[in-house]
């Protein structure tokens, strides 16, 4: 399967070394040349030399978003720190480009449930954080 992450972040990243550990292609695109880095970090070899690649570019650009290989992703995966950035790439992804499985992180509780209601998957740490702390305060 291939897989196009795009941000090297903490989720970005970690996500992208178990995938390439997986076995699947993975391709990351994100606008800081140095987040490569992160891809590099506790292995063995470097990104590249384990079979992954990484393309610098501004994912709202189509030819960026081309040249890391959207047109033949399997799944794309929007995890930059900015939510409009990830919603707009997403949807892109999901509808000129066809992939098949999109995944978005979205920080807005609001904004991921509407979002997920139009048909993307999306991911949002700020709701489980929300879940979590009720549970805790509730069971005291």
């Amino acid at each position: 399967m291939f897989i196009l992450i795009v941000g090297s972040g903490r989720v970005g990243s970690a996500v992208a070394k178990r995938a390439l550990e997986g076995g699947h292609d993975v391709s990351v695109l994100d606008s800081d040349p140095l987040s490569h880095e992160r891809l590099d970090k506790d292995q063995s070899t470097t990104w590249e030399d384990a079979g992954g690649r990484f393309t610098v570019g501004t994912a709202l650009e189509v030819d960026a978003l081309i040249e890391a290989g959207v047109e033949e992703a399997d799944v794309f995966l929007a995890a930059t720190s900015g939510d409009n950035t990830n919603l707009v790439i997403a949807q892109i992804a999901q509808r000129r480009f066809k992939v098949p499985r999109v995944v978005v992180r979205v920080a807005d509780p609001g904004r991921a449930a509407w979002y997920a209601e139009q048909g993307l998957l999306t991911i949002c740490p700020t709701q489980v954080a929300i879940d979590q702390a009720e549970r805790l305060v509730l069971a005291a």
